[in-house]
């Protein structure tokens, strides 16, 4: 049997439960759970192996987490504007006037937020080393067309959203949006989070274990189709987080490396309205905006009904989360997930290092939030 590691207060031993059953079913080699409410660690635990020779996971692991990076990136673009430095509903080419070429005039920073800005992949495409030039991805963005009409239809910028999103910290602030992010959001809060992880971290990294299908594995689909020109656009295996050049890297929205217990300490501020333990990411207006509702259909390239907010995904019937209230949630390829129900001030994440192939999440983390749900209910 598998020895948990790490603390849960008593109430919230349904959580504890579920991720043993997770390493008792054989579905993990090395994961962390969190959990916050009020600001408080309640959750905090760990388990497994970090690598294929049997490294233990410890306290301090950290892998990348994928798309649950996204959420890391849309704060520092909500701080931006919760600071009047930046119009969400401005045109993206107000600050950088290279974006507007090829019809990306009217393109708005909330839309890239909320996935409907038309822009979801490379045109032309590019290959999964360009995504270490920052320039270059950049460039090929801001020159590149428009893919449908902004605003009238949600096409998920698995990769794009990041270098969209960093581009715009950029010329707002002058510095990268790792950078901002080290010092504006983790370095106050304390929270072991990096987009662009420091060579000197590189030994508490645990490499992730690739699904056997990766977003290149396109046999026998429609190769016009929408989501196969997104996806393909830079075709990732899952391996590449592996490599010291995508973990230097500063890629916001799928590179991001951490733990359970940094990314609840980073969303605890915001379910806490905002701000937590003397430390102010956003106002309590700069919260309500996450849940101002871009789009609310089936997203032309995930393919599954999805509630965007600004930033965030909200519940719909597709993920049915909290109780009707102020929850906003995101995760990433493979499994790892964030929810935030700022009406209960709650966080709860899941990071894991073997990945299933979904790039929507699986049970994993589902079952650890329902089991966070079920400890406060009870």
């Amino acid at each position: 049997m598998t020895e948990i590691h790490g603390h849960c207060r008593e109430e919230f031993q349904p959580v504890r439960d579920r991720f043993a059953t997770n390493f008792a079913d054989g579905l993990e080699r090395g994961a962390s759970v969190a959990v916050t409410l009020h600001g408080e660690p309640v959750v905090d635990l760990w388990a497994g192996d970090a690598d294929a020779d049997g490294a233990p996971w410890e306290r301090d692991t950290i892998t990348n987490v994928w798309s649950t990076t996204k959420t890391m990136s849309a704060i520092c673009v909500l701080m931006l504007a919760d600071r009047g430095v930046l119009d969400l509903d401005a045109p993206v080419a107000d600050c950088w006037p290279e974006f507007g070429a090829n019809g990306k005039g009217a393109v708005t920073t909330a839309q890239i937020l909320g996935h409907t800005a038309g822009v979801p992949g490379w045109d032309p495409g590019i290959d999964p080393v360009d995504l270490y030039d920052w320039d270059k991805t950049t460039r090929i963005l801001a020159e590149g067309p428009l893919w449908w009409e902004p605003g009238t239809m949600s096409g998920y910028h698995a990769i794009t959203q990041g270098f969209l999103e960093g581009e715009i910290v950029r010329r707002v602030t002058g510095s990268s949006i790792g950078t901002f992010f080290r010092e504006e959001v983790a370095g106050p809060l304390g929270a072991d989070f990096h987009i662009g992880l420091p060579e000197s971290e590189d030994h508490r990294y645990s490499p992730v274990v690739a699904p056997d299908r990766s977003i290149d594995d396109v046999a026998g689909l429609d190769m016009k189709s929408l989501a196969i020109r997104a996806l393909s656009s830079c075709p990732l295996t899952g391996a590449e987080p592996n490599t010291r050049e995508w973990r230097r890297a500063e890629i916001p929205a799928a590179g991001g490396i951490s733990n359970a217990r940094a990314v609840s300490r980073v969303h605890s501020a915001l379910a806490c309205g905002g701000a937590v333990d003397g430390v102010r990411l956003l106002s309590p207006e700069g919260v309500d905006r996450i849940f101002v509702e871009q789009h609310h259909d089936v997203d032309k390239v995930l393919g599954t009904k999805l509630r965007l907010g600004t930033g965030f995904g909200l519940p719909n019937e597709t993920v049915p989360l909290g109780d009707g209230g102020r929850v906003c949630f995101w995760g990433g390829w493979g499994g790892s997930l964030a929810i935030i129900d700022v009406d209960r001030e709650l966080t709860v994440s899941y990071v894991m290092n073997t990945m299933a192939p979904a790039l929507m999440g699986d049970l994993r983390g589902a079952l650890l939030v329902f089991a966070a749900y079920q400890s406060l209910n009870a």
